[in-house]
């Protein structure tokens, strides 16, 4: 898989951490967050989920002259409801190596990781599948692995 590069800035952290509504210090005011254990500015564990705005080909971001059902409560660009894959986005885990700070270049690159089936009544087979993204700093130094977790169901649920 492709691999993105984003450089990690002060205003990208604390743009991030008013956008999640946390108002920790530590991730905007240099003064505080150099009387902490981090010892400076830090990314919130979270932040590495924005590389998708690096990522020119991110499944959500619309694209120029192509329909978009968008995020909100009524479609912009396509009639009806919007078509599902009947995949879910089923688990995250990071496991943090150091944090993200200021100045960081990062370079993740996603691989494929394991992949299991289940039974379930409602659903028939439950495919699960892996993803696993390793973000390494300009030198080169693994930061976070981060793993996500998709399913598929083998057909539609019934309510009820």
């Amino acid at each position: 898989m492709a691999k993105i590069t984003f450089p990690v800035e002060a205003s990208h952290i604390m743009m991030f951490a008013r956008s999640i509504g946390d108002t920790n210090p530590v991730y905007y005011d240099e003064a505080a967050a150099k009387k902490t254990e981090a010892g400076g500015i830090i990314a919130p564990p979270s932040f590495a989920q924005s590389v998708a705005q690096f990522n020119p080909d991110y499944f959500l971001r619309p694209k120029p002259g192509q329909p978009w059902f968008g995020s909100g409560k009524t479609p912009s660009g396509v009639q009806g409801k919007a078509t599902s894959s009947g995949g879910l986005h089923a688990e995250q885990h990071f496991e943090f190596h150091r944090h993200i700070k200021p100045g960081d270049v990062l370079t993740v690159e996603t691989k494929p990781g394991k992949t299991w089936e289940r039974e379930s009544k409602r659903a028939g087979k439950l495919s699960f599948r892996e993803t696993i993204s390793e973000y390494r700093d300009q030198d080169g130094n693994l930061v976070i692995t981060a793993t996500g977790v998709g399913v598929t169901t083998e057909r539609p649920v019934s309510q009820g």
